[in-house]
This record gives C-alpha cells, structure tokens and sequence, in this order.
C-alpha cells in the first residue's frame, strides 16, 4: 500500500496550501509550511489547526488533533526546508516568476532525489520545469478547493518528468484517500479548461439577463447533477483568481476564453467572492 512521504514541505500556507498541508498532517507525515512574515505564519498556523478540529468532529482524522500538529513546522523561506525532505509542494499565488522563485530555492534546499510538484490550476509546468536543475524531479499536482474535502487531484506531466515520477505521484494521491488523473501539459490541463470555460458561458448569461445567478446555478446542480453551480464555484474559487487563470488562457488558447467584462467589474469594485463577503451570490 502506497504511503506519502515522511517529510513534506508546503510553500504558502493560504487557503490551498493550509488545505495541502491538512490532508498530508493527517496521512502521517511531517509537514514544514513555508510562510514569511509572523502574522501570516500565524493565520496558516490557525487555519491548519482548524482544518483539524473540522476533521476530527466529522470522524475523517486517524488520531488526534494535538498530534497532528506535533509534526508541523512552520518555516520563513524554502531555504531552510530540511535536506531530507521527499516533496515539495508549492501553493503561492498564480506567477510564474514567484513560483520559479520559490521552486528554485525549494531545489537547492532538498536532496537530490527529493520530488518538487506545483499546484498551479493552469500556468505551463513545462516552463516552470525549464527553471530548475532536475526538471526530471518536477511535475504538477493540483489539488481542488477545499483540499481536503476534494477528491481529485490532476497530474500533471511535462516532458522532462521521469515516467516513473508519475506512479509514485499518482500512490501518495491515493495514500490521501484522493483520485488521482493523468493529463500532460498544456494550458488549464483538463479541469481548469473546462471549468473556467463553463464559468465564463454563465456569467456571460447573467451578464445578458438570460437568467439570475441562483437560477443557473440551480440548473447545473439539479439539472446535471453538478455538486456547486459554475457561478457559485467562482465564488469559492476567487473571481479574481478566475479572471487570472481566463486572461492566461484567453492568451493561449483564444477568443473563447475572453473574459466577459461583468467579471473585470465585479473584481474591480472587490466583489471577490466568499472571501470578501460579496461575488455573484452573498455570503454572511
């Protein structure tokens, strides 16, 4: 039976990486959380521990919560991840030169045989892969918000990662109790590029009055059985960081990912979704 690695190191401790580090605290394993500046620290600090408390009242943590913690770290750069770290994940924000960055420094840090992924939901792991020593080391894993109540991560395989890099991903994936899929690079990979692309066509529906935001939502999630309307899933999402991901793919893919100008407004006017109270739906 597969087992994730003993040691881990997660560099972001926002959302999906708090989320990350959660599900890979509660697999076993030793987790360093890079993330500078102590209130931040702090705020990852708290929302892995409430991660936990959440886990445990719902029957889905092996242990206690106190225990847990004991194996996590939180630390101030990749540079001082411990050399015998086995993966690094790295959950920064949507930029390609941070996540260079960071990737880069994570490298330096580990040993040799350590394996670096990104959870990137779009940007070129290729090109990522091109700023490292051993690209063959490297590889996309793209966990879903929330991370631990998701079950599907992608991964996500440049030219360059070692074929059997892609076994040994896919086994820790499954030793989260997680569904792992395949897809080789390129822009969005599989799930960005069809869910942006199904969030873009319903906001341009609310855009053209064709129906409410409760409505369309409602269509998809009774009508085609989806668990969360493409409205309300770029809410929980960001729209800010959808409009990111439309504006890469817009630029790589075409006309028909050009984001429609609702969303431009809405994350102008900081109508951001759940995390600021206010996207396409309301939240108290």
């Amino acid at each position: 039976m597969s087992r994730v690695p003993a040691a881990v190191g997660v560099i972001g401790g926002g959302r999906m990486g708090a989320g990350i580090a959660q599900v890979f605290l509660a697999a076993g394993a030793r987790v360093a959380v890079v993330e500078a500046g102590g209130d931040a620290a702090q705020a990852a600090h708290n929302r892995i521990a409430d991660g936990l408390e959440e886990a445990a009242r719902r029957g889905k943590l092996d242990g206690d919560v106190a225990t847990a913690l004991g194996r996590l770290t939180l630390l101030d750069s990749p540079t001082e991840l411990d050399p015998a770290t086995g993966l690094v994940v790295e959950a920064v924000p949507e930029r390609a030169d941070l996540k260079a960055e960071v990737l880069r420094a994570a490298e330096a840090a580990v040993g040799p045989e350590a394996v670096l992924a990104t959870n990137t939901s779009s940007l070129s792991v290729t090109e990522l892969a091109a700023a490292l020593e051993r690209p063959a080391r490297f590889l996309g894993l793209h966990f879903f918000n929330p991370v631990p109540a998701s079950k599907l991560v992608e991964v996500v395989v440049a030219p360059e990662t070692a074929p059997e890099l892609v076994g040994t991903a896919g086994g820790w994936v499954r030793a989260l109790g997680k569904t792992d899929v395949v897809v080789n690079d390129s822009p969005g990979f599989a799930s960005s590029r069809l869910g942006v692309l199904l969030g873009l066509e319903a906001i341009r529906m609310l855009e053209e009055g064709v129906a409410d935001a409760e409505a369309i939502d409602t269509a998809m999630e009774l009508g085609y059985r989806h668990p969360m309307g493409p409205l309300r899933s770029t809410d929980l999402v960001g729209l800010d960081v959808r409009l990111a991901i439309a504006e890469y793919l817009h630029r790589t893919l075409g006309e028909r990912f050009a984001p429609p100008q609702l969303l431009r407004d809405k994350v102008a006017a900081g109508e951001l979704g759940r995390k600021t109270g206010r996207g396409f739906h309301t939240y108290d």
